[in-house]
């Protein structure tokens, strides 16, 4: 069916439900599965190509390894800071401005792609806008880096729906699952790409779901390992006693939550609020140019805050006053971003404000006790901001695992933050960061189709 706007609606059904091949015996399972392989291939090269773009645009940018820009930044003098980020500005400004004339129409994002469009998305638009999200992060946007390969990967999944005449149950799906390849091929997370995928951006966990996003993560992430890293993103010391933060997980959880419905709110204020018309071209020259500004005295502000988190899970943060700076600024330089209409992701930040929350309250619990870690709170608090705003708790416990490399002493202190915050933050806020682009009644429209029991 339609909604009054001409969108693609379909309700969940039993009949819907069997376009999914469940078995290689149905009609159509060839075209699909192939389908599903192509997409994994097609997003795990192009998370190859952008991932090594954006290192190449950072290390030029910042003089630094290409990987690591919080030590580049910090040795830069304060006019690279500046000119770097204007720089960048009036790039974003100048690619939004082509875009537009190159393209008709607006573009639209994944999310709504999938739930209202059946899965239908700009191909043209939304590669340009992955190519501008990698240039503005290389050059240190406060932004994520896996923005880009998820909307290469659905793209990718687009033209396999186009070229094997899917249906749009069928569409909807494979560009979930190439969406959640580009991220599992990006951070070499196959299993947390493909849950994410589902659980996150397609609402529903179910076995002929399951099925084509693991397969297509995994291809994703096989491919992404000829060429970049098999290695976790994140380096975590050894816990021998979990006991102390899966106490403090029970107050870390709650916060978390709390705070995330307003980061959610924040985002979604801001996304609202983007500029039109030639301010498109003005507005992130005016927005990087501040980040700039403030960089010179807080690097940390700059790129997704996977540097800034490392150093939080290693307890290497140890002021207060930085710790609570950072915690205001952090999210603040990323919704500038956002405001400002710079295309990037929001997975890395967002999971960045919970390290910077979780580690503020370590520290803060550590002044009473010395067997309090420090970096152990800031990963329970990492992942239970991360669940919260993107309303993925299954997926987010796992990615943190692929993640980190975490083992299963740390397991049961990540799992009570996560329930905890995101019960509290779903009975307050339905909204996920990656639904701030939708309407109240969009919202709603997708709350009755991934639960129509409820109805």
């Amino acid at each position: 069916m339609t909604n009054p706007k001409g969108r693609v609606i379909t309700e969940p059904s039993q009949s819907t439900d069997s376009k999914i091949p469940a078995t290689l015996l149905q009609a159509g399972a060839a075209r699909f599965w192939f389908s599903v392989v192509c997409t994994g291939i097609g997003a795990g090269v192009s998370a190859i190509i952008l991932t090594r773009l954006l290192e190449i645009i950072q290390q030029l940018a910042w003089a630094g390894s290409g990987t690591h820009i919080l030590d580049a930044a910090e040795h830069a003098t304060a006019w690279r800071h500046i000119i770097v980020l204007v720089g960048a500005g009036f790039a974003i400004g100048i690619g939004q401005l082509v875009l537009v004339r190159l393209t008709s129409g607006n573009g639209i994002d994944i999310t709504s792609a999938i739930w209202f469009s059946a899965g239908r998305l700009p191909s043209v638009r939304t590669l340009g806008s992955a190519l501008l999200s990698v240039v503005a992060v290389g050059m240190g946007a406060s932004l994520g880096r896996e923005g880009a390969p998820k909307q290469a990967g659905a793209v990718a999944a687009n033209f396999m729906s186009d070229s094997q005449q899917l249906s749009d149950e069928q569409r909807r799906l494979l560009v979930a699952c190439g969406a959640g390849a580009g991220m599992a091929a990006a951070y070499g997370v196959p299993l947390g790409g493909a849950l994410f995928a589902l659980e996150v951006l397609r609402g529903m966990l179910a076995l002929r779901l399951v099925l084509p996003a693991l397969l297509a993560s995994l291809v994703a992430a096989a491919v992404s390992w000829l060429v970049l890293p098999n290695d976790p993103t994140y380096q975590i010391p050894v816990v021998t006693n979990p006991t102390p933060a899966l106490a403090l997980a029970l107050l870390i959880g709650p916060i978390a939550g709390i705070v995330a419905v307003g980061y959610v709110r924040a985002v979604a204020f801001a996304d609202r609020n983007k500029p039109s018309g030639w301010k498109r071209f003005v507005t992130p020259v005016f927005a990087l140019g501040l980040l700039g500004l403030a960089s010179i005295k807080f690097p940390q502000l700059l790129g997704n805050g996977r540097d800034l988190s490392q150093l939080l899970f290693n307890g290497r943060i140890t002021s207060f006053r930085l710790l609570i700076l950072l915690l205001i600024l952090k999210p603040a330089a990323t919704l500038i971003c956002v405001g400002s209409s710079t295309p990037g992701g929001l997975f890395t930040p967002s999971l960045t404000v919970g390290a910077l929350l979780g580690g503020l309250l370590g520290y803060v619990c550590s002044q009473f006790s010395s067997a309090v870690p420090m970096g152990l709170c800031a990963v329970v608090g990492a992942g239970a901001v991360l669940a919260a705003t993107t309303q993925g708790p299954i997926s987010t416990i796992v990615l943190m695992m692929e993640l980190a490399g975490l083992d299963r002493t740390i397991l049961a202190p990540l799992m009570l933050s996560v329930i905890t915050a995101t019960l509290i933050s779903r009975t307050i806020e339905p909204r996920s960061i990656y639904d701030a682009r939708l309407t109240d009644k969009e919202v709603q429209e997708r709350l009755e189709l991934r639960e129509p029991q409820n109805r």
